[in-house]
């Protein structure tokens, strides 16, 4: 009997505020890397509206501008327009970064330590995952998500180039894939929200993300069964 399911995925573009957050902690630990290879960085971001909260622990020798850091992370992003009310230039940074405890090198370096007994190294944050590589597409990874990372990077790509200079940093696609005893067959709908410009008509967003973006980027042999492109500017 033919095993048929949908498998859906999810994207966010560069621009998505959780992607903003990682972008900017990233940053923060680059910045320390660069200085200091021996760096401990416990960063974590939160960004909304105007504001952009940086705070964490961190043990590093490297002496850094953090407002800095955050300003060019979100400029590279490109939140430069003036009709951004989140703006490299403009945007509030609070700081609340402050210095490790002594007892976090303690217990993870390897070596002896007052109060520890010998010299093994301890673990610092644990976390489970799960996953697997699969032949659905070159990468190695189920077509669903590949898919809709395809989608975003284009839209990222056309936006930088100056191609389309209504379009914004935030994004979002989402992509169906209809599979047959675990092979993906056909995509069954796609979802592109974008943010734009505020003067740009929806029917002129949606001819741009079929033609320019989804049908670039998509296997042409899998999207004669699209039961719907859902366009969602934002």
């Amino acid at each position: 009997m033919l095993r048929r399911f949908i498998f859906a995925s999810e994207s966010v573009g560069e621009g998505h505020p959780d992607k903003v957050s990682d972008t900017i902690s990233d940053a923060v630990l680059d910045a320390c890397l660069t200085v200091d290879k021996k760096s401990r960085v416990a960063c974590e971001t939160y960004v909304k509206s105007n504001v952009v909260i940086v705070g964490g622990e961190i043990t590093t020798k490297a002496k850094l501008d953090y407002v800095e850091i955050v300003r060019d992370a979100v400029r590279e992003i490109g939140y430069t327009n003036d009709d951004d009310v989140f703006h490299a230039d403009k945007v509030f940074v609070q700081n609340i970064i402050t210095c490790q405890s002594e007892d976090i090198s303690q217990g993870v370096d390897a070596k002896r330590a007052k109060g520890k007994q010998g010299s093994e190294q301890g673990a610092g944050d644990q976390g489970l995952m799960f996953g697997f590589a699969c032949d659905d597409t070159p990468e190695l990874m189920p077509a669903p998500i590949m898919f809709a990372h395809r989608l975003g990077r284009e839209l990222t790509r056309i936006r930088k180039s100056g191609k389309a200079n209504w379009l914004r940093p935030d994004a979002k696609s989402q992509v169906s894939v209809i599979y047959d005893d675990g092979k993906p067959v056909g995509i069954s709908n796609v979802v592109i929200s974008t943010q734009h410009a505020v003067d740009k008509e929806h029917a002129e967003i949606e001819k741009f993300c079929i033609e320019k973006v989804i049908r670039k980027v998509l296997p042409k042999s899998m999207l004669n069964g699209v039961t719907q492109f859902l366009i969602n500017p934002t």
